[in-house]
């Protein structure tokens, strides 16, 4: 059962491409979580390369009522983006909307069920 309230978002933060084929598994992760919770809102974000920003994603949440923003780093591990770039934007969310409640998750590549995940999946036979 999930425990977050209408007032709660979900941001998936990813890279980002101008690839529109790149962004396909984010946005198939955030259908899926609203069909797992659908009073939550669940939006995808992209650092570069394609829309919208954090900062847009999150101003639509604000103007839909959510004042609790869950970031979630869409990235394998902790690299440059996530170390140095996301704390800034972080920040800067949290200056323009001093209201609202920010929490940052790990990169989800760093969730030990995650890496689970990858190894049974690359321990299967390939789909060719």
């Amino acid at each position: 059962m999930h425990q977050d309230t209408p007032l709660t978002g979900h941001l998936l933060f990813a890279h980002g491409s101008r690839d529109p084929l790149w962004r396909l598994p984010v946005e198939a992760v955030a259908a899926r979580m609203c069909e797992l919770a659908p009073s939550v809102k669940v939006s995808c974000a992209y650092l570069e390369l394609c829309e919208p920003t954090l900062a847009q994603a999150a101003a639509d949440m604000v103007a839909q009522g959510v004042r609790h923003i869950h970031v979630v780093p869409m990235f394998l591990g902790v690299g440059r983006h996530a170390r140095e770039d996301l704390p800034v934007l972080m920040a800067d969310l949290q200056k323009t909307y001093p209201e609202l409640v920010l929490s940052l998750q790990m990169p989800i590549g760093q969730e030990p069920a995650m890496t689970e995940l990858m190894a049974q999946l690359a321990l299967q036979a390939p789909k060719l």
